[in-house]
């Protein structure tokens, strides 16, 4: 385990004016360079949650430590240096007129000079295979190519902490995968990666740990192979393993949560029967 936290939330709950008691004691450690996972069914807090983390929304109770700085003490650009919020929709989070004014947008509000700001929009457009696409208007490109270009509309500002809302709502199989590749890719570079997602697989192929939230409550936070062996829990969220996982299940095997795992399994299982007389 990971021993250095960079976000510390303690006892937070968070009531909207409405009236919703949306997050109820909330107390959860996340550590530097970690992939985090946080699952949970509509209406479960995800959201709210996420959103404390980069200061959009301040507790109610409790308090939210970022690199040890209290996000109640903070306003949204000065906790954007630390934490970047990819939202759900790119829609909602893109308007330049240009690939390259787009990863401008963040380093320019960092009071970066001239030459920092071009070094970083040139390093986030090589990390996302952009270069070609730099004069390109986002806005007329695919809803796959504006999700990859909100992320790295956020990797040019460079914050340690990654929030990523639900990155890959409304992709096929094919951008699925690239989104997994950028998000291990940041994680190597010792970036810490929390994802807000229903997408059991992702989940299971990238994160190290995985809180459960339901009711505005933690339910659980652990390892996924113990996460996905809580039947109960699981019965509770109505949330579904990942597919090879239900068939691991039907070898008997409770510990294989992605499709690596069942290959080395069935071949481990090849040559042992070859080895047999």
């Amino acid at each position: 385990m990971k021993e250095s936290p960079v976000i510390e939330i303690e006892d937070l709950h968070y009531i909207y004016p409405s009236g919703v008691h949306a997050l109820r004691g909330v107390s959860l450690t996340i550590y530097e360079n970690e992939i985090h996972a946080i699952i949970g069914q509509n209406g479960s807090g995800k959201t709210t949650l996420a959103k404390h983390l980069n200061g959009l929304l301040k507790p109610t109770r409790g308090r939210v430590l970022v690199l040890s700085k209290d996000t109640k003490k903070l306003s949204v650009p000065e906790l954007s240096k630390y934490v970047g919020y990819v939202f759900q929709n790119p829609n909602h989070q893109l308007f330049n007129t240009t690939v390259e004014k787009e990863l401008a947008f963040g380093p320019q509000n960092l009071s970066l000079s001239p030459g920092e700001v071009k070094e970083r929009v040139m390093d986030a457009a090589k990390f996302f295979d952009l270069i070609e696409l730099l004069r390109e208007n986002p806005l007329n490109m695919s809803y796959p190519m504006k999700k990859i270009i909100a992320i790295a509309s956020i990797y040019a500002m460079k914050p340690p902490i990654f929030v990523l809302d639900e990155p890959t709502t409304g992709l096929d199989s094919y951008w699925k995968l690239k989104v997994l590749e950028m998000v291990k890719k940041m994680n190597h570079e010792g970036y810490t990666v929390i994802i807000i997602s229903h997408d059991m697989w992702l989940v299971t192929e990238c994160a190290e740990r995985i809180t459960v939230l339901w009711n505005g409550e933690i339910l659980k936070t652990d390892e996924p192979t113990e996460i996905f062996r809580e039947r109960e829990i699981l019965e509770k969220t109505k949330l579904r393993p990942p597919q090879i996982a239900l068939l691991a299940r039907r070898f008997g095997r409770d510990d294989i949560l992605t499709v690596k795992e069942m290959e080395d399994y069935i071949l481990s299982r090849v040559s042992y029967n070859l080895l047999q007389p």
